[in-house]
């Protein structure tokens, strides 16, 4: 199977996977379950197109591992606030604002589905390596253990803070936060580099930059960032204004009161 017919293939499972969950969302009025077959989708997408590739079997194992266990981490995460939850504000805001159109919803759900093929586009790329070098090996590893385990802490400390009922209608700063407003969509950004290196040598090699290129482009300026903190300064207000002056949005450095303390 060429890589184009394979990620037809891709796409037509994943229109089917956001149709059932276009379903779901319309019988617990909880559109969150996007991001939980998102996350599922490009799992899959791991394992699919590692099965599929033409690469020998270092680099498809890897990137079967690589991106199968990313991608579960993060849908179970999600899916344990979907279920534990009220629909997300960002998505309360978008069934308001569509006045509940459903017909607008189920383009979004698919348009979901398309998304899960343009960031499989790294996991085609590594699939069909056929001389992943040593040190493309070392580098993708390293990078990927450090994004994964980033993320995992950042939505770690989020969940607790969230869990604990003092802090209901406050601003996370703890741990991760206090040097990002959005670590966890940092370590997100990161992972996708590892791709980057372990495609080194493909004749693909080009498309694994689609993962961090495209990637920073929805989390600064489409659907990561601007709904994030839109919604944040919705139900926070002035604190959450507050950590925006104070705290840098994506890269993680020292929060400005800190940088002053330092120097007085």
């Amino acid at each position: 199977m060429n890589p184009w017919t394979t990620l037809l293939l891709l796409w037509l499972l994943a229109a089917g996977m956001m149709t059932l969950g276009w379903r779901w969302q319309v019988k617990h009025i909880n559109a969150g379950i996007v991001d939980v077959l998102w996350a599922s989708g490009l799992a899959g997408s791991a394992l699919l197109l590692a099965s599929l590739g033409h690469g020998t079997p270092l680099p498809r194992l890897t990137v079967a591992i690589f991106g199968g266990t990313w991608g579960l981490r993060l849908a179970i995460h999600l899916w344990r606030r979907v279920k534990g939850e009220r629909e997300d504000g960002r998505y309360r805001y978008l069934r308001e604002h569509w006045q509940g159109n459903q017909a607008k919803f189920f383009a979004f759900f698919q348009f979901q589905a398309a998304l899960i093929v343009l960031f499989a586009l790294p996991f085609l790329a590594v699939a069909a390596n056929t001389c992943l070098s040593r040190l493309s090996l070392v580098g993708g590893l390293a990078v990927w253990v450090v994004s994964v385990l980033g993320e995992a802490i950042a939505d770690r400390q989020l969940a607790r803070f969230r869990a604990d009922p003092t802090h209901r209608g406050g601003v996370c700063s703890i741990g991760l936060w206090r040097y990002s407003r959005h670590p966890n969509y940092f370590f997100e950004w990161l992972h996708w580099f590892a791709y980057v290196l372990l495609a080194i040598g493909s004749p693909l090699a080009w498309l694994a930059w689609a993962g961090p290129m495209v990637m920073f482009v929805f989390l600064r300026w489409i659907s990561g960032i601007p709904f994030t903190e839109a919604q944040a300064l919705r139900t926070r207000g002035d604190a959450y204004r507050r950590y925006q002056q104070s705290t840098p949005m994506l890269f993680p450095w020292f929060p400005k009161s800190a940088r002053k303390g330092s120097r007085a």
